[in-house]
């Protein structure tokens, strides 16, 4: 009996996500003022100990091109720390890196992403009215403001604002920031980042491939949004996932899989999942020197 209850209240859930999504895709974004500026100054956030950032650093180079900021050590959390920063900006994708000399503060290093915001102020009104909390409340860097926000489904994100607004050429290939939510609190997320990020569903796919999250037979749940803060897959689950699904951050999209795989494995990169097919996709899952997870992919027609 407690058995059939519980996959009614699972089924009800999952119903109840789907029609309150349908309802965030069609309603128009709130009428709070859009904080994004775009998606070359969105960073997927690296943290690696100091003995394996130069490592770190070479392989992903290696593996899509581009070059680093130089490397500056700073303290980049409210209370007293100190870690190496650089900026990995690549074609497909950018790095924050940081190498902590210190114990890192809690909550950092569980943000997946850092978005840059127009107004940290307006940013910070705007994310609370969109149902998402304020884990750490804005703090001075170095080079202007941070926060870091958590979405509905324990998402984290940080944002920030520089006192000098950076100018970085648009990006080749947008990558893909990798969210993992339950069915539970899927509605509740999506809803959230597009009231907050004025972003669109581009797709919703109730019947995803399960090859795409290490279960070859099975379907999950895909949906895709896009924004000016750039692209978001939330892959909802039911958590039996294997290793290493769920453990990356980004998916880097290249022009050339078998290529771009051929320079990671010469740059010292563990390939995780060899090359597979899925619709229109070519994936692949990589471990990078310093313990990052990414998936890579390319395009039929690329």
């Amino acid at each position: 009996m407690l058995r059939r209850f519980l996959a009614l209240l699972t089924t009800a859930a999952v119903l109840m996500s789907a029609t309150d999504l349908a309802h965030s895709a069609t309603t128009p974004a709130s009428a709070s003022p859009a904080v994004a500026v775009g998606p070359q100054y969105d960073t997927t956030h690296v943290y690696v100990a100091p003995a394996d950032v130069d490592r770190f650093v070479a392989s992903f180079l290696a593996t899509f091109g581009g070059q680093s900021t130089k490397q500056v050590v700073a303290t980049l959390t409210p209370t007293p720390s100190s870690t190496t920063s650089q900026l990995l900006q690549t074609p497909v994708g950018t790095v924050s890196l940081f190498g902590f000399k210190t114990p890192i503060p809690f909550p950092f290093g569980a943000e997946r992403t850092g978005f840059l915001v127009s107004d940290m102020d307006v940013a910070i009104k705007a994310a609370r009215a969109a149902g998402a909390d304020v884990l750490v409340e804005p703090f001075p860097d170095p080079i202007g403001r941070d926060a870091v926000i958590q979405w509905p489904g324990g998402v984290n994100t940080q944002i920030y604002w520089h006192t000098t607004q950076p100018s970085y050429a648009p990006l080749q290939a947008v990558p893909e920031n990798r969210v993992y939510v339950s069915p539970l609190r899927s509605a509740a997320f999506v809803k959230s980042y597009l009231r907050f990020s004025h972003g669109k569903v581009v797709s919703d796919d109730a019947e995803a491939p399960g090859v795409e999250i290490g279960r070859a037979g099975d379907t999950y749940r895909r949906i895709r949004i896009e924004s000016t803060f750039g692209k978001l897959t939330a892959f909802v689950t039911d958590g039996h996932l294997p290793y290493p699904y769920g453990r990356e951050l980004t998916g880097y999209e290249v022009a050339n899989l078998n290529e771009t795989m051929s320079k990671a494995k010469s740059a010292g990169v563990t390939v995780l999942v060899e090359p597979y097919k899925s619709g229109n996709r070519g994936s692949a899952m990589v471990l990078f020197p310093g313990g990052y997870v990414a998936e890579i992919h390319s395009l039929a027609g690329q």
